[in-house]
């Protein structure tokens, strides 16, 4: 077992250092699966606010992980979904063929950060299900055989019933937030059975275990099956429990 708390002080991109694709079964063994949140933010903060800025747990990781794999993207957006933002994931090389546009509005969060002088954490206001209630992930043929996979910030249901149409991936991470935490804590912890990593701010893995500090919290949490732990602290960096390595090829 391993804990780590780190404090990110520089960041650069290694997108010259992504690794070409090599064919196995059907996937390509560095290719990600992620499946979740497509959305647009209403962000309040002491400097403004800004309405409608893109967001999403998949829209992010999807930004992030195409620096250094190819990436398959599935979730719903509404009939609102600007085609830039479809654009933006294109140009990256994300494949979002498993996307898909239902009629009514895109998933919203409303959210402010700085309340009580604390940027680092997120005080939810509103959080708008929309397209995103009714949403039934349906995994393409050509994705089932992916050996990565990211469940991002969906309904822990949902997030279940992804993992039932995947064949044998080799590494799963997590997503979650306080809302599905609040709402449905069982169908949460069930998950966290079948996941190797778990990715989650303090705030929210303090609401989960009911512990008072992140490293007891991150404790708690691989007691709940995840075999690494990464909990985000803002402007403090972050903190990692690991009981295992985790695969990066």
């Amino acid at each position: 077992m391993e804990i780590q708390i780190a404090q990110v002080e520089n960041f650069k991109t290694f997108s010259d250092r992504r690794p070409e694709p090599t064919e196995a079964k059907g996937a390509t063994v560095n290719e990600i699966l992620v499946v979740g949140s497509l959305a647009y933010d209403t962000i309040s903060t002491p400097e403004g606010r800004v309405d409608r800025a893109l967001g999403g747990s998949a829209n992010y990781f999807s930004l992030a992980a195409s620096l250094f794999a190819p990436v398959r993207v599935v979730g719903v957006v509404g009939e609102d979904y600007e085609q830039k933002n479809i654009d933006l994931l294109e140009k990256r090389g994300v494949d979002v063929s498993g996307m898909e546009r239902a009629a009514g509005k895109t998933f919203h969060w409303e959210g402010e950060y700085g309340k009580n002088n604390d940027m680092n954490e997120a005080v939810t206001i509103a959080t708008h299900l929309n397209v995103l209630a009714d949403f039934d992930p349906k995994i393409p043929a050509n994705y089932i055989n992916s050996n990565y996979v990211f469940l991002a910030n969906i309904d822990p249901d949902l997030q279940m019933k992804v993992l039932d149409q995947v064949k044998h991936p080799r590494f799963v991470g997590m997503d979650t937030m306080n809302y599905w935490i609040s709402s449905k804590l069982s169908s949460v912890k069930k998950i966290l059975e079948r996941v190797d990593a778990l990715l989650i701010n303090e705030g929210e893995a303090e609401m989960l275990t009911g512990a008072n500090n992140a490293v007891a919290a991150a404790v708690e949490i691989a007691k709940m099956g995840p075999k690494a732990v990464v909990i985000k602290r803002g402007e403090y960096g972050f903190l990692q429990r690991r009981s295992c390595r985790v695969p990066l090829q």
